[in-house]
């Protein structure tokens, strides 16, 4: 098979098999892989070149997607699945884990803080959260009891604030009190929490 390359838009490079498009890759991978126009190539040189570049596609797509946020391991390798195969998708989330910029303890950790002390979830809630991200339970299970911990939270101090932020106006609708309930229990927090909270905020225990 004859290998040629064309120049694409930006820093994409076309490559060619037989006169036929077969691939696209970057500039900085064909420098480093460069093959000269018109050489002749068997089909495990070509496998071998096409794994590569799909590798360096999944080590950056790895970089855009951590760029904008951190991820579990499962939660980025999900998303690189949608354009690249599993294998190079492996290699990459394995890369990346060897760097550090992987870690779902620690992603974890950070997600239970942010739910909890910035979105004021319950601890149902922050489970399904991270759970949703693909984060083991097992992790979730110790994070979030080392958190609760350390941090003395309270679930009802919790229901107490998204109350006095966001429903002291239902609460003077009619049927505002059980309107309350039931939004704050569609949340996580089980029934008692939220009666206690509403008794604090009635007897200004807050």
């Amino acid at each position: 098979m004859i290998i040629k390359h064309q120049r694409g838009r930006g820093n994409k490079v076309h490559l060619l098999l037989d006169g036929e498009y077969a691939a696209t890759t970057d500039i900085n991978f064909w420098l480093d892989h460069y093959i000269s126009d018109g050489t002749d190539i068997d089909e495990y040189q070509w496998q071998m070149l096409l794994e590569e570049i799909n590798y360096k596609k999944a080590l950056n797509k790895c970089g855009d997607f951590l760029s904008r946020r951190n991820h579990s391991v499962a939660e980025l390798k999900r998303k690189l699945l949608r354009t690249v195969d599993e294998k190079s998708a492996d290699r990459a989330i394995n890369r990346y884990i060897e760097a550090g910029y992987l870690d779902d303890e620690g992603y974890c950790e950070e997600l239970i803080e942010y739910l909890a002390n910035v979105k004021k979830y319950s601890p149902a809630h922050i489970k399904q959260e991270c759970f949703k991200r693909g984060i083991a339970s097992e992790i979730i299970g110790s994070k979030l009891s080392a958190f609760i911990d350390e941090n003395e939270y309270s679930s009802v101090n919790s229901a107490v604030e998204i109350i006095m932020s966001k429903y002291m106006s239902k609460l003077q609708q009619e049927n505002g009190k059980q309107k309350v309930i039931a939004a704050l229990m569609r949340k996580g927090f089980s029934y008692s929490d939220v009666t206690e909270a509403l008794n604090r905020i009635d007897n200004d225990e807050i």
